[in-house]
């Protein structure tokens, strides 16, 4: 066994343990970064970044063999060429469900930080009231103005492009000037702000792709190019290898380590605090111990309670932070795949330069102000307006001249957004150790046992009813609404089940993150939600990593931890 001590250990590097990496380092700390896959170095290997779908043997579409290797990603968009390689294998890292999960994991250097969607909004003062207003679950232990200026800080580091709209159900931040909406977007905008005097409103996406060179980073603005999900060589969108790891490398301070699993965290019973971790090395199966005098926990939400399970058993059958039974529990996502589409008539001479990385967002408007629904919390859209492209004519089988001058002329404008609802955190949502299945180093593996219950269900049908209300309202014809299909994890949000809390009975975590059972373990991906709210979380994650981190380093120095 070798023993190496470290000022703090990270485990997992994307988009929040690559700002845990950074702040540690930054304030001075020598930080070893574990990571359970392999290295991608930013540029260099980002394979396919200038690729278009012709370049592809496949067109870009999975094969036959892929969907074999890949059965939980072939349920949805994910599995394609350009991506392959780039999620989890599902034959070494396996799980189990009690009820359908999917699970869509990014095993590298930066995790899914090179493959997120970007949108970047704050939770909004609602949010972190809803549990106690509601009676639902624990509250949360901090609110929005604890929260707000580390909001502050990370939308200015990352970039964030978006408007100030001084909505109170989504704050406004610090942004850069915002990637446009087009011309029939701006025109569904008037038409719907009129339509429902005032109360809901079409508004540019806010995105973590800068509109702003960001040259003391090394990052270009966005290109509009629309391949985000490939690795930007311009580093235009926020990623761990765009922005914090670089941060962190200059430093000093940083030794980063691939293909090191982390199978527990050492804990010492006498003084109640973890005193490093043990690590196997998924090429060798070596094992390793690091020693340090904080950890922190952000190896993706289910990944770090994982770890919390599989440690310290021999003081808690249900591992360490379990004291209080919510260890695994409280399983959330966002619940989507339903909304409307439409076409526009008109705008024949309009078109657009670029592919945008972005559309619209629609803000939460149910169970708002004096609006009550039979059900709790809310949802808002994504979408976008676009012409048609090439293969709208495919069906007809024109041939010859006839298909090449049809094909040449963009189509007709069309229009559409998909909802994104809130999931309450509920008890019997959960996740556990599966004992009797292994992983490809002998590891117990999860299993998933997580359903959306009848709020949801409620919820879904307002998803799709004001999806087309809103439509029309904004001069859409032939609106379609639809409902189609969702599993738990289809939203790649998933969040809860080591909740943060007041109280160590009902809650794994304080109010800065900290494991109550061993508070020199912090967990700030997440895992440590304790509600969903209905934006896209990973903004939040970024800032609670940054307020802990602050925290932890001045408790360091005060000799408490």
């Amino acid at each position: 066994m070798a023993n190496n001590h470290y000022d703090a250990i990270v485990v997992g590097s994307g988009i929040s343990g690559g700002w845990a990496a950074k702040e540690l380092t930054e304030k001075g700390l020598k930080v070893l970064l574990l990571e359970r896959g392999r290295n991608i170095e930013h540029v260099k290997d980002y394979q396919n970044a200038n690729k278009e779908v012709w370049d592809y043997p496949h067109r870009d579409k999975p094969t036959q063999e892929m969907i074999k290797k890949y059965p939980v990603l072939s349920r949805d968009y994910p599995l394609n060429e350009s991506t392959y390689g780039m999620w989890a294998d599902e034959q070494k890292n396996p799980y189990t469900e009690t009820k359908r999960f999917d699970w869509y994991r990014g095993y590298h250097v930066g995790g899914r930080s090179l493959l997120w969607g970007r949108q970047s909004y704050r939770l909004s003062p609602m949010d972190f009231e809803a549990n106690a207003r509601d009676g639902i679950a624990v509250d949360w232990p901090i609110r929005y103005d604890d929260i707000a200026p580390w909001y502050d800080y990370v939308e200015k580091y990352a970039g964030i492009a978006g408007t100030r709209e001084g909505l109170d159900v989504l704050p406004d931040g610090q942004f850069l000037p915002p990637i446009p909406l087009n011309c029939v977007e701006q025109d569904a905008a008037k038409r719907i702000e009129k339509a429902f005097g005032g109360q809901r409103h079409l508004i540019h996406s806010r995105t973590a792709n800068i509109t702003e060179a960001k040259p003391e980073q090394g990052r270009a603005n966005c290109q509009y190019r629309n391949k985000c999900w490939l690795g930007c060589p311009f580093g235009a969108y926020f990623s761990t290898q765009s922005s914090t790891l670089p941060a962190a490398v200059k430093t000093g301070n940083l030794t980063l380590r691939p293909f090191s699993i982390v199978s527990q965290v050492l804990y010492d019973k006498d003084r109640k605090r973890a005193t490093g971790v043990e690590v196997i090395d998924a090429e060798t199966n070596q094992t390793y111990e690091y020693t340090a005098d904080v950890v922190f926990l952000n190896a993706s939400t289910f990944n770090s309670t994982w770890i919390l399970m599989n440690s310290a058993t021999d003081v808690w059958e249900g591992g360490l932070g379990s004291s209080s039974g919510e260890l695994g529990h409280n399983v959330m996502d966002h619940h989507f795949r339903c909304g409307a589409s439409g076409e526009i008539e008109g705008y024949e001479d309009k078109y657009y330069y670029g592919r945008r990385p972005c559309g619209f967002y629609i803000p939460r408007f149910r169970n708002v102000g004096d609006d009550r629904r039979p059900y709790r919390r809310g949802f808002g859209y994504q979408g976008s307006a676009s012409r048609e492209n090439w293969d709208r004519d495919v069906a007809e089988f024109e041939v010859g001249a006839d298909l090449k001058n049809a094909l040449s002329q963009p189509g007709g404008w069309t229009i559409g957004m998909t909802a994104f609802g809130e999931m309450l955190p509920y008890h019997e949502n959960r996740i556990y150790l599966n004992k009797s299945v292994k992983d490809h180093w002998g590891l117990p593996v999860l299993a998933m046992d997580v359903e959306i219950k009848d709020n949801e269900l409620q919820m879904r049908k307002d998803m799709i009813q004001d999806a087309v209300d809103i439509l029309e309202a904004a001069g859409a014809k032939n609106v379609q609404g639809g409902d189609w299909g969702y599993a738990p994890g289809q939203g790649i949000h998933e969040m809860g089940t080591a909740r943060m809390g007041r109280d160590p009975k009902t809650s794994v975590l304080n109010s800065f993150n900290q494991v109550w059972d061993a508070p020199n373990v912090f967990v700030t991906d997440g895992a440590c939600m304790t509600s969903a709210s209905c934006v896209n979380p990973s903004l939040t994650y970024m800032a609670l990593t940054a307020r802990a981190v602050d925290h932890a380093v001045k408790e360091l120095k005060k000799g408490n931890l």
